[in-house]
């Protein structure tokens, strides 16, 4: 198989993995923590917009982080409103929060660049470029090795090195920390970690405040670093496919990351797939190309999974018991 087929394959899955993982990693912390949060799809879009918008206006793409950042913490911050101070429903608070999202940034957009509720397209030091790392032309031309390193690993966006170490980070924090194993034990019996002093609703709200950053660095990749501008909607379902993910991972930060390679390598598939010409079939819709990811979603969790058991906690509400 041609080797050029194969790194611009793994590179463009590398790509599509990132919003992938920031999200799964987001739900990873808030479920932890004890608070299920459908709404990952909703702080991706609003993050994609206000990054969008804010670089547009600025000219510079780290501005545009900060807002995509701020906007999905306000949203992260509703949810854990609903959910921890109010003992409200968690699915119905993130459902809502996600027709909230899709129908914001589509008036908003609308209103702002009568454009369909898209941005200005946006260029220069308003996007992120990619980064080629030391040595990778110098390798280019050493067969294999040569190629991985300067067109696979090297020449992404600032986000996708940033989703890839927000892993090891998540990973590190959660299973050797105090504040990894307080939010663990929050999210598997909350009473007995308030008897041990544990102030659960500090917790729950740690877990949903990161489940907020990881999701504005993802949904401002989409936007600032993926694509010039905002689209409307264009997060595409990705939010959901991460809570696939994330089930699928069983919860584990280095099973997430394998999960999401395998539904971004799935996307990078389907994308090199339209147009192909079936004997005796014809050309494949591609409307049936672009679904294949999301059926793969749904064989892989429905044949391979396993048992998936999630923490106990994840999605009751606590009530403190009253002396």
């Amino acid at each position: 198989m041609n080797s050029a087929l194969i790194t611009s394959g793994l590179s463009a899955a590398l790509d599509y993995t990132t919003p992938l993982l920031c999200a799964c990693l987001a739900g990873l912390w808030s479920e932890r923590a004890g608070i299920v949060d459908i709404a990952l799809e909703g702080k991706l879009l609003v993050a994609a917009f206000a990054a969008a918008a804010a670089a547009s206006a600025s000219g510079n793409a780290f501005v545009g982080l900060a807002a995509g950042i701020v906007a999905s913490l306000a949203l992260a911050f509703a949810h854990g409103y609903a959910a921890i101070d109010r003992n409200g429903n968690q699915i119905v608070s993130g459902a809502a929060l996600n027709m909230a999202a899709s129908g914001l940034t589509a008036l908003v957009g609308n209103a702002w660049y009568h454009h369909g509720g898209r941005t200005p397209p946006l260029a220069g030091a308003a996007r992120f470029r990619g980064l080629h790392l030391p040595g990778s032309a110098a390798l280019a031309h050493v067969p294999w090795i040569g190629p991985l390193y300067a067109q696979v690993i090297s020449g992404h966006a600032l986000p996708v090195y940033a989703a890839l170490a927000l892993v090891p980070v998540t990973a590190y924090v959660l299973k050797s920390t105090r504040f990894g194993l307080r939010l663990r034990a929050v999210g598997e019996n909350p009473a007995a970690a308030d008897n041990a002093g544990i102030s659960v609703r500090a917790m729950r709200y740690a877990g949903v405040a990161l489940c907020g950053l990881y999701c504005g660095l993802g949904g401002t990749y989409l936007s600032v670093a993926a694509n010039a501008g905002f689209l409307r909607d264009m997060t595409a379902g990705t939010g959901f496919i991460a809570l696939a993910a994330l089930v699928f991972a069983k919860w584990r930060p280095w099973p997430a990351l394998a999960t999401c390679f395998v539904f971004g390598l799935l996307n990078a598939i389907a994308d090199r797939l339209q147009g192909l010409v079936l004997p005796g079939i014809g050309k494949v819709p591609v409307q049936a190309v672009q679904a294949l990811p999301y059926l793969a979603t749904v064989i892989l969790l429905s044949g391979f999974i396993g048992a998936a058991i999630a923490p106990r906690a994840s999605g009751v509400p606590y009530i403190k018991a009253r002396a």
